[in-house]
């Protein structure tokens, strides 16, 4: 009661809702720039089962967004490392750590165990990966990505919605084709995308509010202009 009576006297949440975060498992395939904000506050909030998946290793290029690491830390693997600082944060909180890329080979035994996938990868094909394990075994994906300073969010295989990735991008071979994006990016652009991910995780767990079910959220960070978009 008192590490989450900040959240437990708001109506929306109340001890039912902190109960089912409790007995929620989620999964983040991806612990960078997107996925160090939303680790530490769903572990924060007192989700019960968080895996951590991610094949690399902390390079000093990762310490201006992913604020999960530290310079000491350069060289050591990113999903191991993550689960360190989590449990330091929050002890209640079971996290598995998998040191390795999401495949096509282990995709389906991973998801399996969790409620909801939390997207911080950067690529498409991971993306299509998720989205189509995800479709095939019931579970709800959510989506992010970020370009320079500008972001998206889309709650996807929703039991109450229609729309799944391939609503979004319906042609994965032209998708996989394009050249890769610029790697520019505002350290706070992931943070941002990153804390919209975790709400809608919280949201969909908890029963309040709103989710980005069948929608796609936009934002340009330089005019902070944002745009919810019917899919």
């Amino acid at each position: 009661m008192e590490r989450y009576n900040r959240q437990i006297i708001l109506p929306e949440i109340g001890k039912d809702g902190q109960e089912k975060l409790k007995q929620a498992k989620v999964l983040l395939v991806g612990v960078g720039g997107l996925g160090a904000p939303i680790a530490l506050y769903l572990t924060g909030a007192g989700v019960g089962t968080i895996g951590l998946m991610d094949g690399d290793v902390v390079d000093t290029s990762n310490l201006q967004r992913q604020i999960l690491y530290k310079e000491q830390e350069v060289g050591m693997p990113k999903a191991e490392t993550a689960r360190k600082h989590l449990l330091e944060l929050n002890s209640e909180v079971c996290i598995k750590a998998y040191n390795f890329r999401l495949t096509d080979k282990n995709a389906h035994d991973i998801i399996k165990d969790y409620d909801i996938i939390i997207d911080g990868c950067d690529n498409f094909a991971t993306r299509y990966l998720i989205n189509d394990t995800c479709k095939d075994l019931g579970k709800i994906y959510i989506y992010g990505a970020i370009r320079a300073f500008d972001g998206q969010v889309a709650v996807f295989n929703h039991p109450k919605g229609k729309c799944t990735y391939r609503t979004l991008y319906p042609n994965e071979e032209e998708m996989l084709s394009m050249p890769a994006p610029p790697k520019g990016v505002m350290g706070v652009t992931p943070g941002i995308i990153g804390c919209m991910e975790a709400m809608e995780a919280l949201k969909i767990i908890a029963g309040f509010g709103e989710p980005l079910i069948d929608k796609l959220w936009t934002i340009d960070l330089k005019s902070m202009q944002s745009y919810i978009i019917s899919l």
